[in-house]
């Protein structure tokens, strides 16, 4: 691996790398009501300009850090801010941004292609990050890919920060991360790491010269299995990285998972910090196995960064305590950002105050941060109060009657092993077609259609309290007859009622189930400008009342051709929630299946013969190790085929999957048992059918054949190329036609045509 290439302009002589006592890994960007989301979209409108979109940026930030000085962190992280994607911000950061992209002038324009492509641009892929439902930008790195340093956006928030007096700590995501997720054609991964090393040492030289005393690099990929091999290239990375004298201490940071091996690989370097994460999967034991681990500071992530629950402070002060004699000293932080939780509980005054009291949020995590490490450098004594608090919430939740449900209990024991069976895949293709009588290359959409401003007034309207029900309900199934009659005219031949009445594909079915609960503001990013409440899983699940039967009925009454029942499954439920932590997750995704399987039953006996159940999370809770991995697909698999295995074999059972990389599960997507399945395929060029392939997939399949997640529409001829390519893998008889997600994101003009091209290709292609 090469040395530093190049000089800095300013060098410090002296650079203070003294411990910090209580910090967070990450920060939210969309801000608490979202308002970067509708600065970032007006200006995509072009209603704002640059200048506004980025004071509400340096707005959000400012009131962030206040916040966090405040609640007393004498460490705050600057440069997790984004306006869409920090995996894409490294892109830049680094000068491998796509080829593409380079003819476009202005910088924040160029960014902005990269993450959602233009009317001729295509955009990057988009997968999950590890197993969060948080979506990344995959860079793409090939043979002619180029690397250069472009620090200015980061350093410019490091000089922002430091002017307002605050202790910045930027964070970066380390190299051997930002290799690992990239998409590299015609190399492994970490064959280009020793181009970047100069470059990552120059950033910490400039860091340095600015005022950063401590430098945050993000490498959650270290708590993956990883070769022995690649566990050299952690130990040599980070020797060269703290090799020069010029620099800020450096803080790895790993997370939602156990480091491993790893973390004897980086405790073997200079690097001054690590931080691991305690919640999900990192123990005590772990550090105490590397004796060299007693010379860093220890950042010890004891308050869940990724769920809401109220952290038990006892047993995080416990662990605190005996981490001590492992470290050379110990900061008090998250596990992970909190990105992935909503900004605060204070929003939500409709939550039951049981329910309430068992929960935290960021600012109340935060506010944990600092209590522990009060009470672990001064003394309990000071934090008594706080310290009984949590003792009383947490002994409530264990004792509340609404946790266990022992009517739902005993249903699932009683079911048999024929409870997850249907009959032969064979059988059940000849009685659907015969019911169905669909053409060669039958067109769909995967479920819902633009949710347009009067869809989103009349929702508003509803919750003052300025329409009633019935008028509500009216609206929609106007809405509906609308879609149904859009589809019909653009010759789609199974249709969808378009989900106007769904505010979300989970949080929907979430307010409908009992054992959920659902927050006003709880916003979470997913990608970009997308964001999503999860509810919060609290107790056992089920299901009160039909859920979807009324709306899909009155969509099938319009129309001879089949509309397709839309329900989301368990695995999604789950992955788009905060679960509970009381009980396994694979017995809460038996409950929810048990839910979705009565809804399945209601939606046949109203005449509809085919039924859509989403798993797009399916690869996204896929355990990080594969060692864990196995338990998580049988239960996941079990869950699926529990919620579709009621119906008879006439009813066409169909499910979608988008946004993940596939190879990992693909025995798992057979095992669903589904008739078809519809699968991103866009963005990845029809890469996933190959895999499908290889392992025998033989049911339908819908290889998404344009991407929704980019304003553009695209042609007859691309849409027929994608075609041709998708029948190269998958014969005519088993090949869908469709967008490869839904289009609620998307505007009306837009949609209808991209679809009316899509339907021109099928036919053209037939």
């Amino acid at each position: 691996m090469a040395g530093r290439t190049s000089a800095l302009e300013n060098t410090v002589t002296a650079i203070s790398h003294n411990p910090f006592t209580a910090t967070v890994l990450g920060l939210p960007r969309v801000g608490p009501r979202r308002e970067l989301k509708r600065a970032t979209e007006s200006y995509w409108a072009g209603r704002i300009d640059a200048g506004r979109l980025h004071e509400t940026g340096r707005s959000l930030r400012r009131d962030q850090y206040a916040e966090l000085q405040a609640a007393g962190l004498d460490s705050i992280p600057v440069g997790t801010f984004s306006y869409y994607d920090q995996m894409l911000d490294t892109a830049a950061l680094l000068g491998a941004l796509p080829p593409r992209v380079a003819d476009i002038a202005d910088p924040l324009d160029r960014y902005f292609a990269a993450a959602r492509g233009t009317d001729s641009v295509e955009p990057l892929e988009m997968t999950k990050w590890f197993d969060t439902n948080y979506h990344y930008l995959v860079p793409e790195i090939d043979p002619q890919t180029s690397f250069a340093l472009h620090p200015g956006e980061l350093l410019a928030q490091l000089r922002e920060a430091l002017e307002l007096g605050v202790p910045a700590r930027p964070v970066v995501i380390g190299p051997i991360t930002f290799l690992k997720l990239s998409k590299s054609a015609g190399t492994a991964a970490l064959e280009r790491i020793g181009e970047l090393i100069p470059l990552y040492q120059d950033l910490l030289g400039l860091l340095a010269a600015a005022g950063a005393s401590w430098v945050q690099l993000d490498e959650p990929a270290l708590v993956t299995d990883l070769t022995t091999e690649e566990l050299a290239v952690v130990g040599q990375v980070y020797t060269e990285l703290t090799e020069p004298a010029d620099r800020p201490a450096v803080l790895v940071a790993t997370y939602f998972g156990s480091p491993g091996p790893a973390l004897g690989a980086l405790a073997g370097t200079d690097v001054e910090g690590l931080a691991i994460d305690l919640v999900a999967g990192g123990t005590v034991d772990d550090v105490a196995a590397v004796p060299a681990s007693a010379g860093k500071t220890l950042v010890a992530g004891v308050v869940d960064g990724r769920n809401v629950w109220r952290t038990d402070l006892d047993h995080a002060l416990s662990t605190l305590a005996t981490l001590l004699g492992s470290a050379k000293s110990v900061a008090v932080s998250t596990s992970c950002s909190l990105l992935h939780v909503p900004y605060t509980l204070a929003a939500e005054t409709h939550l039951d105050e049981a329910l309430r009291s068992w929960l935290a949020f960021g600012a109340e995590k935060v506010a944990e941060v600092r209590v522990l490490a009060e009470g672990l450098n001064t003394g309990t004594e000071a934090v008594a109060g706080e310290l009984a608090q949590a003792r009383a919430a947490i002994a409530n939740r264990r004792a509340d009657p609404r946790i266990a449900d022992s009517r739902v209990r005993a249903r699932l024991a009683a079911l048999g092993p024929d409870a997850t069976e249907r009959g032969p895949a064979a059988q059940r293709r000849t009685l659907q077609q015969d019911r169905l009588q669909l053409p060669p290359l039958p067109t769909t959409t995967i479920g819902s259609y633009p949710q347009t401003t009067a869809i989103r007034l009349a929702r508003a309207e509803l919750r003052k309290g300025e329409i009633d029900r019935a008028e509500y309900e009216r609206r929609m199934r106007a809405e509906i007859a609308e879609v149904i009659a859009l589809q019909e005219q653009l010759g789609l031949d199974v249709l969808v009622h378009g989900e106007p009445e769904r505010n979300d594909m989970v949080q929907y079915f979430a307010e409908r189930l009992d054992g959920f609960a659902a927050t006003e503001l709880g916003w979470v990013q997913s990608y970009g400008t997308r964001c999503v409440r999860p509810p919060i899983l609290f107790g056992d699940v089920s299901r009160p009342a039909p859920m979807t039967v009324d709306w899909i009925g009155y969509a099938q009454s319009l129309t001879g051709k089949p509309v397709k029942g839309m329900l989301t499954g368990p695995v999604t439920i789950l992955a788009w929630s905060f679960v509970r932590d009381d009980q396994p997750l694979g017995e809460s995704a038996r409950q929810v299946a048990l839910a979705i399987r009565d809804e399945t039953l209601d939606l046949q006996n109203a005449g509809i013969r085919i039924i859509q159940v989403d798993e797009p999370a399916l690869r996204e809770l896929l355990p990080l190790r594969t060692a864990d991995q196995q338990d998580y697909l049988e239960w996941s698999v079990g869950a699926f085929r529990l919620a579709t295995s009621g119906v008879a074999d006439s009813i066409q059972i169909h499910t979608h999957l988008c946004y993940s990389e596939f190879g990992e599960v693909i025995d798992a997507i057979a095992g669903l048992d589904a008739d078809v399945t519809s699968i991103e395929a866009a963005r990845s060029h029809m890469e996933v059918l190959d895999d499908l392939n290889a392992a025998g997939f033989a049911a339908g399949v819908g290889p998404g054949i344009y991407d929704i997640h980019s304003p553009r529409v695209p042609s007859t001829e691309e849409l027929t190329s994608a075609l041709q390519a998708a029948l190269k893998a998958v014969p005519a008889e088993r090949l869908w036609v469709n967008p490869d997600c839904g289009l609620k994101t998307r505007g009306t003009a837009e949609v209808e045509a991209s679809l009316r091209n899509m339907v021109a290709a099928a036919q053209r292609v037939r």
